[in-house]
């Protein structure tokens, strides 16, 4: 860890002061423990099947926190503990493979180089069919994981499926830590602008992003863009770790807030690493917890110019109270806040305590989209509650931080969806010809490869083979789709994920916005003038 800083349990562990409610009612108030006894007491006596005790009190606390109709909020059996206990605590072991639900089907994704997968010579586009001896036919993604991790050094046995092989491929792993890392790469781009991607909230977050930034500053990077797109959060003190990089110490960075009003908040500590270069945040849907933290508390304080899209909005914090039995309570007990006291918690639609998610925007019909108010406008955003960053800067709560600078992610033409549907069908054929043919083109690439008609027109052909058939009418309308396919395939094949990047980077609409507003500006202030004088031409009649 950077810095000495009071360690924040993310879960706090409580006892329980009280086992029952009831003790302190009046006779007036005892109608609600009545309606329990009786129905507890007619369901033990009078219902088909025999249901023990223990499992009859189970369910009855299990019901009260579902009902609660909070996702994140849950009754943990002592095998649930253990498991929860073992995550958190850092042993937690894997075998190498990112997976992904595809169509319902547990597919490989990501194979990560010199882990267990990897040496097994499993594939991207590999199907997970059986985890030891239990198929994982309706298994949620989850579940998969969860049963596929483990302790290090123990063994899990993996049955894959591949298409176009007819015997199912059967794995013995032995399970070994795997180091995922936050920052994958981190490249200097046009007019000496550094862009890093930070992935997720790791034990070793801060000093991979200090380090980049460092190598980054030897280069003369005179901009920074740092994208905290996809990123779902992790460890919170790291976020306070990475906040302490930008902003000058005893500045507020986020603070909590639990029901009865009490308040703790998190402070900087430590002289900054890059106090003044420009900066550029980016933001998406995905962006969630620890993320919207960073993003929040720098947004606040003028620290970073935020593009993008509004973060996920989960703002809440859980406390895991121990039970008897080996059970425990992970409850829901206060929210995130901003510096300028915006929450981050967003509220959503929940049903049966899952979140009911917003339809892509390519999922609406097309004459509905222009007026649906689930897309974001610079004019939407106005409607929100506004507050006052620490320069007096206008910044929008009503949950998830929202962008100073609004950019939609480049979406697809109706073409372009149509051609991607014919491929959804048979997902992981196109995967498996995708990375095969993606292979054989990396070998003699230059590291600049583009796809040329010849190169489309096998591709094509070899996904005709699996049984993809695709008409010219709709091939001719989705050719910028499949370019897009290859050439990602074959740079990342080639050269890697930052090679990957720079070839994506025409189709990728935020980060190519922040270019464009570093360029103009050269201080933190330019890029705020810019930034406000875009969004009055937008939204001026």
């Amino acid at each position: 860890m950077r810095r000495n800083r009071p360690l924040l349990i993310a879960v706090v562990l409580a006892l329980p002061i009280l086992s029952g409610g009831a003790l302190l009612q009046s006779r007036a108030d005892r109608s609600g423990p009545e309606l329990l006894d009786q129905v507890l007491g007619i369901v033990s006596a009078r219902f088909v099947e025999q249901v023990t005790p223990s499992d009859l009190y189970e369910k009855a606390a299990r019901g009260l926190v579902d009902e609660l109709n909070d996702p994140y909020s849950e009754l943990l059996t002592p095998k649930q503990v253990a498991d929860f206990t073992r995550t958190t605590g850092g042993r937690y072991a894997g075998v190498g493979m990112q997976i992904e639900d595809q169509n319902g089907v547990v597919t490989i994704s990501t194979v990560f180089p010199n882990t267990p997968a990897e040496r097994a010579g499993i594939r991207v586009g590999d199907r997970v069919v059986q985890v030891d001896s239990q198929s994982t036919r309706g298994w949620s993604i989850s579940r998969v994981s969860e049963t596929i991790t483990g302790t290090p050094g123990t063994k899990v046995k993996v049955t894959f499926a591949r298409p176009g092989v007819a015997t199912p491929i059967a794995i013995d792993f032995v399970r070994q830590v795997i180091h995922i890392p936050a920052v994958p790469y981190a490249i200097m781009l046009e007019n000496r602008i550094g862009y890093v991607p930070l992935q997720r909230f790791n034990e070793t977050a801060t000093q991979e992003l200090e380090a980049s930034i460092r190598r980054l500053q030897r280069e003369g990077a005179t901009a920074l863009i740092l994208d905290l797109r996809e990123n779902p959060g992790g460890i919170l003190e790291q976020s306070l770790d990475i906040t302490d990089l930008f902003l000058p110490p005893g500045q507020e960075i986020a603070s909590v807030r639990s029901r009865n009003g009490e308040v703790q908040k998190y402070t900087t500590r430590a002289q900054a690493v890059v106090p003044n270069l420009p900066l550029v945040v980016l933001t998406g849907e995905y962006s969630a917890s620890a993320s919207e933290i960073v993003a929040g508390a720098l947004q606040d304080h003028d620290r970073a110019l935020v593009i993008g899209a509004t973060t996920f909005g989960k703002g809440l914090v859980q406390s895991v109270f121990t039970l008897d039995g080996g059970y425990a309570l992970k409850l829901t007990t206060a929210k995130w806040y901003t510096p300028s006291g915006r929450t981050i918690h967003r509220e959503r639609k929940i049903e049966n305590g899952r979140f009911v998610p917003d339809p892509e925007p390519q999922q609406r019909p097309s004459d509905a989209r222009a007026a649906d108010d689930t897309i974001e406008t610079e004019a939407s955003k106005r409607e929100k509650p506004a507050y006052r960053s620490k320069a007096g800067r206008v910044v929008y709560g009503g949950g998830g931080i929202t962008p100073d600078i609004l950019v939609r992610d480049d979406t697809l033409t109706t073409r372009e969806q149509n051609i991607a549907r014919a491929f959804a069908a048979k997902t992981q054929d196109v995967y498996i010809v995708l990375h095969d043919y993606g292979l054989e083109l990396a070998r003699t690439a230059n590291g600049n490869y583009a796809t040329t008609p010849a190169h489309r027109a096998e591709f094509r052909r070899r996904i005709g083979e699996k049984g993809v058939t695709v008409d010219d009418t709709l091939w001719n309308g989705g050719t910028r789709y499949v370019d897009r396919l290859l050439e990602q395939r074959v740079a990342r094949l080639a050269s890697g994920d930052s090679t990957a990047k720079r070839q994506d980077i025409r189709f990728d609409a935020p980060l190519r916005r922040a270019i464009d507003v570093l360029k103009q500006g050269q201080t933190q202030q330019d890029l705020f003038t810019i930034a406000a004088a875009r969004v009055s031409t937008r939204t001026s009649p």
